[in-house]
């Protein structure tokens, strides 16, 4: 059973990345729709570095961050036990996403795709429909909805699992909906970081027929080969790079959120009817570009938004089925703060995973 109060790293002001406190916060009042999970792993996403500083918007402190959390149900509400079979001892994730309204008369939430719901309630910075604070998975313990609560395969590692829950679901989402290994059969992704890393292997585990890193240098090609890719582009390093791969590419997934990326260069390699999908939110506006490559080449541009449950669950099975490992690193929860100034300065390869010792 977790207690009354949680315990976690907390960001009290803008100036938190690196500069968090232990200290202890109430979650949202437990209902029999919610589990509590005692954590013991919980991935570090570039997500949490904006919300630290109030890079996208302003928020709501004190905060924890943190939503790729790993860990074990302690307590387990009825109604959440009978719509996800979740019992006590479970070793289950949360992802990016906390709750939703889950309306009938909702279109997002009926028809499996909660994520985009109106009112969707993030994992932390967010305040639930009663109006108590959602807190993240720097912490001992977590308290979610059921319904945005998954079960982990037991092929999967826990330290692993974790960063797939948010980073891993923001590019298989797109993938997969975008036809990866069926009708795009040559695939693109754009940054070869936390992101970028997971979108080589899920669409190389999708059955892409090939697969291209891009990136503005080389310094990663041969992780990047190693992760699956078949071909590297490095932006900074060859002046025609766009024309010399025009035309090559059915679907491109951007991770990246540099203002500065070459986005009409990227437009370019797209083939007739190709999709450009962006994940990579930057605190800045995207560059401009020439509508010509849409109208000419009917290309699509559009954006997308970590998953469902449904889709992170489908995720996990095909990770533990094609044996994906993602590469991380394992912090102790003790050094959050210096992880999140590593993460911040670009040091992952390629994902931080907090370890709470106490736990495992």
């Amino acid at each position: 059973m977790a207690p009354d109060k949680f315990q976690g790293w907390l960001g009290y002001d803008k100036d938190s990345v690196g500069n968090l406190k232990w200290d202890s916060f109430e979650p949202k009042p437990f209902t029999e729709d919610d589990v509590d999970i005692e954590i013991s792993h919980c991935g570090i996403c570039g997500s949490d570095i904006h919300t630290l500083r109030s890079g996208w918007f302003p928020t709501d402190y004190p905060c924890v961050v943190g939503h790729e959390i790993v860990g074990r149900a302690v307590r387990v509400g009825s109604r959440a036990q009978k719509e996800r079979g979740i019992q006590v001892g479970d070793r289950v994730g949360v992802g990016a996403q906390a709750a939703s309204c889950l309306q009938p008369e909702c279109e997002q939430c009926t028809a499996g795709d909660e994520s985009r719901c109106a009112h969707r309630v993030d994992t932390y910075n967010a305040r639930f429909a009663d109006g108590s604070k959602s807190y993240g998975g720097y912490a001992n313990y977590n308290r979610t909805p059921g319904h945005f609560v998954v079960k982990i395969p037991d092929a999967l590692d826990s330290a692993e699992a974790a960063p797939m829950l948010c980073g891993g679901i923001t590019v298989y989402s797109p993938l997969k909906r975008n036809g990866c290994g069926t009708t795009a059969k040559r695939v693109g992704i754009v940054g070869i970081g936390g992101l970028g890393h997971f979108g080589l292997l899920f669409a190389k585990a999708l059955g892409a027929e090939k697969v291209v890193a891009i990136s503005r240098s080389s310094s990663k090609k041969a992780d990047a080969l190693q992760m699956g890719a078949d071909e590297f582009i490095a932006t900074s390093e060859d002046d025609k790079w766009f024309e010399k791969h025009a035309n090559t590419l059915d679907l491109i997934v951007s991770t990246v959120s540099s203002p500065d990326m070459p986005l009409a260069g990227y437009l370019q390699l797209l083939r007739t009817n190709g999709t450009f999908v962006q994940v990579g939110a930057p605190e800045d506006h995207l560059p401009g570009f020439s509508v010509f490559p849409l109208i000419l080449k009917s290309i699509k541009i559009t954006g997308s938004i970590i998953g469902s449950p449904r889709e992170i669950e489908e995720m996990l099975q095909l990770a533990a089925e094609k044996k994906i490992k993602p590469w991380i690193q394992k912090v102790p929860m003790k050094d959050a703060n210096k992880a999140v100034v590593d993460m911040a300065n670009g040091k992952a390869r390629y994902r931080y995973t907090l370890v709470n010792e106490v736990a495992n």
